[in-house]
């Protein structure tokens, strides 16, 4: 393939509704000039995702990360955190934000979420938590948590952002754990331009939540909580509403792209792609790629597609703990299947417009690269 794209293609574009539909929306925002602290739209997004994700209590926020942050302060923790290394830079910020400790459990080499096997050998008295991450959409292990979690007397709370409207055996996968936090940034499957959520099961959350998320004020005159400016506006909730509105008809537009690419790709000695779980609703929010003994390297087929204008991304890497800022207090080989997947992963370029013709394109220029065929 020796075509160059005029316009970059990026891993992942923004889905809008049409244009209309959203300037339709903003028309009563002007007219009662209610522009946050928690509007209609706000209240009725809040209905209506908690129906769609099948959620027994559901709060909304700015964004992901302060959804998770809050969260956590919610559960008045105290002590050590459980959680992956594999993952966005906001999980184990989040936890170390609210003044805990991430203890970083290794990944498992089949879809990347936390090995539930290797749990418990870093349970200590000072451990209060576990934070897993569904990675790409590949739901935790969640049965094996649940069962750990009890044994123990911990606290459960799952970095849901790349599972939104996600199902295991017909079930949200919000209602497990004790709370779940989903993102709605502008890249994710469904979005509000900025935005999150917290899906949880205890009522008792509810208030203390809503509270936390509006700078701790409890009443007029009372203000019983260190909290933050966690608030969706309502031009963001706005958004939420119009895209839930075509949520079905953009995932089912992923899933071509996803069965496309797994067509081209699979049985490619070197190129692993994640097994699908029939147990699982996917939300086909990303397209991992692991060169495993390729004729190229992951580096080699990122500088290869960026050639032709073409920007996959290498996500998750490096490791959380081997940021800088954790560098001091973590080994990155003390997690070596999380360290050698995120240096061979690949995540593809996917999104609901992308047309199906530049997948195909993508895959050129992968399988040339180590001299590969279709099969």
């Amino acid at each position: 393939m020796n075509k160059k794209h005029e316009t970059p293609i990026m891993v992942t574009r923004s889905s809008l509704p049409p244009l209309e539909e959203y300037v339709e929306m903003l028309k009563p925002i002007w007219e009662s000039a209610w522009l946050t602290n928690m509007g209609e739209y706000h209240e009725e997004l809040k209905r209506q995702l908690k129906r769609f994700l099948k959620a027994t209590e559901l709060e909304l926020f700015v964004n992901g990360h302060m959804a998770l942050e809050l969260a956590l302060q919610a559960m008045n923790l105290q002590g050590e955190v459980i959680t992956t290394p594999f993952t966005f830079a906001s999980t184990t910020h989040a936890i170390v934000r609210n003044g805990l400790t991430p203890v970083f459990c290794d990944i498992n080499d089949r879809d990347y979420t936390m090995d539930a096997e290797k749990i418990e050998g870093l349970i200590t008295e000072k451990t209060c938590a576990i934070v897993p991450v569904h990675v790409y959409g590949n739901i935790c292990d969640v049965d094996r948590i649940h069962e750990i979690a009890q044994k123990h007397g911990l606290k459960v709370i799952y970095d849901a952002a790349h599972a939104f409207g996600e199902e295991l055996d017909g079930t949200g996968v919000g209602q497990f754990g004790d709370a779940s936090m989903f993102s709605f940034h502008a890249t994710k499957v469904f979005h509000s331009i900025e935005g999150g959520a917290v899906v949880f099961q205890d009522e008792a959350l509810k208030d203390l939540l809503y509270q936390l998320k509006n700078f701790g004020i409890t009443g007029y005159e009372s203000v019983e909580y260190v909290g933050a400016n966690g608030k969706m506006n309502e031009f963001q909730a706005a958004m939420g509403l119009c895209n839930l509105r075509h949520i079905e008809g953009e995932i089912e537009k992923r899933s071509r792209l996803a069965r496309h690419y797994r067509e081209r790709l699979s049985g490619i000695p070197g190129i692993r792609l994640c097994e699908e779980n029939p147990r699982i609703k996917y939300n086909y929010a990303y397209m991992p790629v692991v060169f495993d003994g390729y004729g190229a390297d992951r580096d080699q087929i990122f500088e290869a597609l960026k050639e032709h204008n073409i920007f996959a991304r290498k996500y998750f890497y490096p490791c959380v703990n081997s940021y800088q800022c954790y560098r001091e207090q973590f080994q990155a080989e003390d997690t070596p299947v999380a360290a050698r997947i995120a240096s061979q992963v690949l995540t593809l370029p996917l999104y609901a417009d992308m047309p199906v013709e530049v997948a195909d394109e993508i895959c050129d220029v992968i399988l040339a690269q180590g001299n590969g065929r279709n099969e």
